[in-house]
């Protein structure tokens, strides 16, 4: 499968307090993920895969069909945003991955999710 540099990828996230147990290593975090179709033909988000790193360097890896139970068709010009979480054990963690695409003209390909940072509003790590 080949890259494609036609799918931008926007990460934004968020700590949950209320859904947190520090005192418990339990630490929740939501992102919003714009995914923009820079293409010509339209491409449907087939599977994800995830990498997530906690900042004791323990990984969880996640795949799945699509992203939040839909497998959506992203037309040309056109974005697709959808929110989820992750929970990790540390204050800080980082995600990383990809997602495969189905091109219009039947091409299957890999849209890398570039790393982002998971951490505690007003941190620097």
């Amino acid at each position: 499968m080949k890259q494609n540099d036609d799918i931008k990828i926007a990460v934004n996230t968020r700590y949950l307090r209320e859904q947190s147990e520090p005192d418990a290593s339990r630490y929740a975090f939501a992102y919003t993920i714009e995914i923009t179709n820079c293409g010509e033909q339209s491409v449907t988000l087939l599977n994800r895969h995830w990498h997530i790193t906690d900042d004791n360097n323990r990984v969880e890896e996640v795949r799945g069909d699509g992203v939040v139970g839909q497998q959506p068709v992203i037309l040309p010009g056109q974005s697709f945003h959808y929110t989820s979480g992750a929970i990790i054990g540390t204050e800080f963690g980082s995600m990383h991955g990809s997602y495969e695409m189905l091109s219009a003209d039947g091409e299957r390909f890999q849209a890398t999710i570039p790393p982002f940072l998971l951490s505690l509003p007003h941190t620097v790590h």
